[in-house]
């Protein structure tokens, strides 16, 4: 597989072959602060589901 695309973080033109260990990234420094985004939480992943609390809890209500 030899396809290009766009670095995530800094839009450089990156390779995702294996080549690349940092793919999809160009570079350490890129996944890096991937990295540090989700752990500052500046990224996160939505939760839709609908939770009952009497089905999980029943011996509080």
């Amino acid at each position: 597989m030899n396809k290009n695309t766009s670095c995530p973080i800094c839009k450089k033109n990156t390779r995702l072959d294996h080549s690349n260990l940092y793919r999809p990234f160009c570079s350490d420094r890129c996944r890096l602060i991937d990295l540090g985004k989700w752990v500052d939480e500046k990224y996160g992943i939505a939760d839709t589901s609908v939770v009952d609390d009497e089905q999980i809890y029943p011996e509080i209500h």
